[in-house]
């Protein structure tokens, strides 16, 4: 059985990689000074917490060639099949790093298989994309038949999301510093996915939180088309920065516009919430098209 690896952008719980056997490289991010991932970390409520009540602006890095290589020459000493789903080309240079590694990695153990696919998703729209690499794997699909299925619908993976501070989006260049204030005076919360290319793209705007919240549940009528019936058996993913409520209304409006029953909900990591902020509502799904 192959081995899966991602990185820490899938914003999954962390007793999923656990329990379904998928490694993770940690994607660092400094805050107050401080460099944060792998084996120190802040909790992630004090992390909002910083960011909420004190103003702090947090920074992250991408994983480097020479880490990338560390890690994946760790996990050869064991695995010699490894299907690797990096975080989008389009918001990191990681995923480019992960297969200059990978190449040298093979290079010097010519019994070991990586495949590096760009799943040009974030968060759990990222988180999904493993997911779906997990029930394959545990599916008795091979490495090669996997990467195939994910490769032929990365477009399938549909990403829509609100944040509730401009502020945000302006720091990472998303909007306007008019934009921002004016947004915020008035009560303006956009409506953003992550394109065909694996960017983040502005794409609406609502007045007023419930209504940015309801937006996103329209979109997902929108957009899922003939998957609509799979999605029901399978799991819809939303992940909240440090806004549980907001997400638990989302998925209850899922619920009563659809039928569907599963959910995985989880908070937005470190590494995400450094450029979309607290009370970033996100929601993840399978669609005729992004």
């Amino acid at each position: 059985m192959f081995k899966i690896i991602t990185d820490s952008t899938t914003d999954l719980p962390k007793d999923y990689f656990q329990e379904h056997n998928v490694g993770c490289i940690p994607i660092s991010y400094i805050l107050d000074g401080v460099t944060y991932g792998g084996k120190k970390e802040l909790d992630w409520k004090e992390f909002y917490a910083m960011m909420r009540d004190e103003g702090k602006m947090p920074t992250t890095s991408q994983v480097n060639p020479a880490e990338a290589k560390a890690f994946l020459e760790k996990s050869v000493e064991t695995e010699k099949e490894i299907l690797y789903l990096a975080f989008s080309s389009g918001l990191s240079g990681t995923c480019g790093n992960i297969r200059m590694a990978a190449e040298e990695v093979m290079a010097e153990h010519p019994d070991v298989k990586i495949i590096v696919i760009d799943s040009l998703s974030a968060s759990m729209g990222e988180g999904l994309f493993v997911h779906k690499a997990v029930k394959m794997r545990d599916e008795r699909k091979s490495m090669e038949e996997t990467a195939a299925w994910l490769e032929e619908h990365v477009q399938n993976f549909v990403h829509v999301f609100t944040v509730d501070d401009l502020f945000h989006l302006y720091r990472g260049g998303r909007v306007s510093r008019t934009a921002a204030v004016l947004g915020t005076m008035i009560s303006i919360k956009p409506k953003l996915h992550v394109d065909s290319e694996g960017h983040l793209i502005l794409i609406g705007k609502v007045r007023g939180r419930k209504k940015s919240l309801s937006a996103l549940v329209d979109y997902m009528a929108e957009k899922m088309g003939s998957w609509a019936e799979e999605n029901r058996e399978d799991c819809v993913f939303i992940s909240h920065g440090d806004a549980l409520e907001d997400a638990e209304y989302v998925r209850d409006l899922i619920r009563e516009k659809f039928g569907f029953q599963h959910f995985l909900i989880n908070h937005i990591g470190p590494t995400i919430g450094a450029h979309s902020g607290p009370g970033t509502i996100a929601l993840f799904f399978m669609g005729e098209s992004r």
